[in-house]
């Protein structure tokens, strides 16, 4: 295990998620999510991320309040879990009820905490279907490949607070250049899918679910790039 330690005044504390979703989530991007497993941290860089909001349609807490969903309803820094085609999915509450950001993708992130054995666990954790490990700009390219490389889990994290000696994200001073916001992904139709509260690092958008900036997608049509401060 590596002989460094996360720093704790980098630790983001609660205040900082008590803030409109679509801010948070553009505020996430560049942020380091460690989770402690075993003797390794295992850290990813989140590079894609959704914001939702009660009165959205595609948001679980326009359904209602319920046991299951009461994360989405406390104050912000709370953790939402929930199972999306049988993997697990990876939230944080926002400020006011019902809003909240979900973390799309990332990328692994290697450092002095999270050395080359930390990655490697984080391979063992999500190998592609034929067991063999996966490429690591795919290792994380989704939410549920984000928390299985991570390691995460609902029954482990849900409506929890984030914990210094176990679960937490980091401010490790990036600077995110370039904001790319459009669509969010799968979204049925008719539940707000318009809405363009899907926010990418623009330098890692080969990298996320799916490239905003891949063929045939024409700025202030189909997306909108947005500077630093923007």
């Amino acid at each position: 295990m590596p002989d460094s330690a996360p720093c704790p005044d980098r630790a983001l504390p609660d205040s900082f998620f008590d803030r409109d979703a679509q801010a948070l989530a553009k505020s996430l991007l560049g942020k380091i999510i460690r989770h402690r497993q075993g003797p390794y941290w295992l850290s990813a860089r989140i590079i894609e991320t959704e914001a939702y909001y009660a009165s959205d349609k595609g948001s679980h807490a326009s359904l209602g309040y319920t046991e299951k969903r009461k994360a989405l309803f406390l104050d912000g820094g709370h953790i939402y879990m929930y199972y999306a085609r049988g993997g697990d999915s990876l939230n944080f509450s926002a400020h006011g009820p019902g809003n909240a950001v979900l973390i799309k993708s990332a990328f692994p992130f290697v450092d002095a905490i999270s050395d080359a054995n930390s990655l490697a666990q984080m391979h063992l954790n999500n190998p592609d279907a034929s067991g063999q490990p996966r490429a690591v700009e795919r290792l994380c390219a989704g939410q549920t490949l984000l928390c299985k490389a991570l390691g995460l889990k609902v029954p482990h994290w849900d409506a929890k607070r984030f914990d210094p000696e176990q679960l937490f994200v980091e401010d490790c001073r990036i600077n995110v250049k370039h904001i790319i916001q459009t669509t969010r992904l799968g979204i049925p139709t008719g539940r707000d899918e318009h809405l363009p509260y899907r926010f990418v690092d623009a330098e890692f958008a080969r990298y996320c679910t799916r490239n905003p900036l891949r063929r045939g997608q024409v700025e202030d049509r189909d997306y909108f790039l947005l500077t630093q401060g923007s």
